[in-house]
């Protein structure tokens, strides 16, 4: 945590950064969301799937390891689930 002798650019890059972490993880929980209530078809969730890496990259430009250990498990977990792909 910041403390009173941190720079105020250091301050607004962590503001940012926290903006980003909270809209990454709205878009993450408002596809599986969608992905789960049957909104699309096998392809097009594997699409929501990309397009949200994408969006994450864009946001996190270098974390592509992070999504992949995180999120992907979740979608793919989603997807299984809801296509019954076991």
């Amino acid at each position: 945590m910041p403390d009173k002798d941190t720079p105020p650019e250091r301050l607004q890059a962590l503001r940012q950064e926290n903006r980003n972490l909270r809209f990454l993880r709205f878009l993450v929980d408002l596809a599986l969301m969608e992905i789960r209530a049957g909104s699309f078809t096998l392809d097009e969730a594997e699409k929501v799937m990309e397009n949200v890496r994408s969006q994450a990259l864009q946001l996190f430009p270098g974390k592509e390891t992070a999504f992949d250990w995180i999120y992907r498990p979740r979608f793919r977990r989603a997807i299984t689930e809801t296509f019954k792909l076991h």
